[in-house]
């Protein structure tokens, strides 16, 4: 039947021309993965020829959605007073850039850790979706994880996988990433080196740091010194107390793994007020590859996490399970980038 010059171009009609669902049609033309990039392409043409618009507002009303996700940043103490982890802000445009690849509007909201409920997001439809970034205390954060994956919220978050989890989290292989930094410490002839941050299971990313810098100590055939730990969190002020704290135990020390770059950029402060050398003295190295770390003096060795490939991963976790897929907890690769803190007499 002719179609009179009124009435407008349907995804019916698309999907009738290219011959595949509606579904189909809704989900390629929001950018959305499961859509091979063939049929994408054909389908978009098909769209284009036809002058075929999207109508959000009667697309969300028929799919009960908002094509909407929230990304919620919850408190992490900080020096600035903005309680965001720096890193998680780095993550902040692929996670943007990957939900408008997408077709979904980011919806960006600060959290406190006592009463805040992220359900609430998908429950007024504010969301279809929750990215969860930062949980302080894991064990006091974990039982809200058990109640959002019981209500059936669709949600991923940043972290480490722990054992019984339920629910998808996605992170850098932080073992690994511990590893590799107390290898590069032993390979450049350190032996008595402090590891600056927690180790139980209240901080698992940073537990599992930890275990990567015992690991390394073991292959070279050392036994990790307990006396050469001291809990930290994520702050400078942190770092700089751990410094004093670890020589206040008299032992000597000729090196530093922080768990955090803030944590080793106090901690240098803390040394160079002491009038170590660094490297010379005391190589240091940290964790995260934050904007201050190649600004430090010295530049600071520390061991990257990809923000865009962290960022792209969290969004496609969560486009799957919207999708009624489910999306498999993960661990990305990281790398150490070496800078002037670290080699002593050599230029970086």
């Amino acid at each position: 039947m002719a179609r009179s010059a009124s009435q407008r171009p349907t995804s019916f009609d698309i999907a009738y021309r290219a011959g595949v669902s509606q579904p189909t049609v809704s989900r390629a033309l929001r950018g959305s993965p499961s859509v091979s990039a063939a049929t994408r392409a054909r389908i978009e043409a098909i769209a284009r020829e036809l002058n075929y618009a999207v109508d959000k507002n009667a697309s969300n009303l028929r799919s009960q959605q908002s094509h909407t996700i929230a990304l919620l940043f919850f408190e992490d103490v900080t020096a600035d007073g903005s309680l965001i982890n720096p890193f998680f802000l780095s993550m902040l445009g692929a996670i943007t850039r990957g939900a408008g690849k997408a077709g979904y509007d980011l919806l960006i909201s600060f959290q406190h850790h006592a009463g805040d409920c992220p359900k609430s997001y998908e429950d007024s439809r504010k969301a279809d979706g929750i990215i969860l970034l930062g949980y302080g205390d894991y064990q006091q954060y974990r039982p809200r994880l058990e109640q959002l994956y019981a209500q059936g919220t669709h949600f991923v978050r940043w972290g480490s996988p722990e054992h019984g989890d339920r629910g998808t989290t996605i992170g850098c292989d932080n073992r690994a990433g511990g590893r590799v930094a107390t290898e590069h410490l032993l390979h450049q002839g350190r032996r008595r080196i402090g590891f600056l941050g927690a180790c139980d299971n209240h901080s698992p990313e940073f537990r599992e740091r930890w275990l990567g810098y015992c690991d390394a100590h073991h292959a070279a055939g050392i036994e990790p010194d307990p006396a050469l730990q001291v809990d930290a969190i994520t702050l400078e002020a942190a770092g700089h107390r751990a410094v004093h704290t670890l020589t206040a135990r008299g032992g000597a020390f000729d090196a530093i793994f922080a768990a955090s770059d803030l944590i080793a950029i106090g901690a240098m402060h803390a040394l160079q007020e002491c009038g170590k050398q660094i490297p010379n003295d005391i190589a240091v190295v940290g964790y995260d590859d934050i904007p201050a770390a190649h600004q430090a003096s010295p530049p600071l060795t520390t061991v990257q996490q990809d923000a865009q490939l962290a960022g792209d991963a969290l969004v496609n976790a969560l486009l799957a399970r919207l999708e009624q897929r489910e999306p498999v907890s993960c661990l990305l690769p990281v790398s150490l980038k070496i800078r002037a803190s670290s080699v002593a007499h050599t230029t970086v």
